[in-house]
This record gives C-alpha cells, structure tokens and sequence, in this order.
C-alpha cells in the first residue's frame, strides 16, 4: 500500500502557501505521496462542496490514507470522515490551525460563511477512533481565538494529543519562512 497524506488548505488558502509547500517537501522526503488538492470556491467554502471534492479526490482511504489540515482544512477533514463507512481505518490526521469556534472575522460576510462550519453538529463517537493518530497544533496567539475552548474540544472529543506552539499565529505566510521551518521540522 502506498502511503499517502493529503494536506487540505483552509479558507481563501491555496496549495501554494508557505505552510503546504514545506509539509509536501518534508512528507514526500518521508516517503509519501503528497496530495494537495485545490479546494473549490474557496472565498467561499461549503461544507458539501468541500466534502464531496475531498472524497472524489481519497478515493479509497486506508490505514495509509494520513490528512494534514490547516484552519477550516482540519473541519473539512472531520466531516469527511464522518461521512466514512463505520469501522473505517486511516493513518494519522495533523490539524493545524483547527478551530470549532472562531473570533475576530472581519465582517458579516465572513460571520455568514463560517456559521455553518461552527454549527453544524459532527459525530464526534463515529470518528473518533478512525485515524490512527490525531494531533493538533495551535498557537499561543492564534489569531481567531477560542484557543483553550477549541484545545479542549479537540481532546475530549476527538482524544486528540494538543500541542500549543508559541507565537505562530494562524501558521500561515505572514509568520514567515523562519518560524513555519522550525514548526514543520518538529512534526514527525
């Protein structure tokens, strides 16, 4: 079986992001094949949307199958999960930059667009012991806040191990080559 991650951008992200460039180079050393699909509307994600192209994309996910998600990347990762087959397998899911519960959007517009993803009930039980593994990375001062509220949710829903990074912000382009090498280097 040929071990695959999939890294899943997050909202009005692409696969060319500072973050998603340095986890391919550093997972295909691994001796994976790195997938990184580009999400569709991604001004505008949708739950369904989102899941359906996720799932067109695995195919057939297996013990082999790992996910790295960043900001609403990690959601959309879950919820395809969820759609899964009961008693279904997959390898390891890093989440980085997850969140359930966001603060600090801009406008109603992003207000309207996240209210969905925070809303929608997930079947935590059905998921939970799907992967392999589940880690999740959080800044210290993560942007859009909820950072105990978000940690604790990943742990006791997910059993997640929680790693709060310092000062990394929301891992995206603006923290810098410097600070995201150093967090990728750490991430086995």
């Amino acid at each position: 079986m040929t071990k695959r991650v999939f890294i899943v951008h997050g909202w009005g992200g692409n696969p060319e992001e500072l973050i998603h460039k340095l986890l391919k180079e550093r997972f295909s050393k691994l001796g994976y094949e790195v997938i990184i699909p580009s999400m569709p509307d991604t001004d505008e994600p949708k739950i369904e949307k989102w899941i359906k192209f996720l799932s067109e994309k695995v195919e057939k996910p297996n013990k082999e199958t790992n996910f790295i998600g960043h900001s609403i990347g990690c959601q959309a990762i879950i919820r395809y999960l969820e759609t899964l087959q009961e008693g279904t397998k997959v390898g390891r899911c890093i989440f980085i930059a997850g969140w359930f519960n966001l603060e600090n959007l801009e406008n109603d517009e992003e207000e309207r667009i996240a209210k969905p993803w925070i809303e929608k009930p997930i079947n935590f039980i059905k998921i939970r012991n799907m992967p392999k593994e589940i880690l999740v990375y959080i800044s210290s001062n993560e942007y859009y806040g909820y950072i105990e509220e978000n940690s604790k949710m990943f742990k006791e829903k997910l059993g997640a191990n929680v790693i709060i990074e310092k000062d990394i912000g929301h891992f995206t382009d603006d923290e810098g080559v410097k600070k995201l090498s150093k967090f990728v280097k750490k991430i086995k």
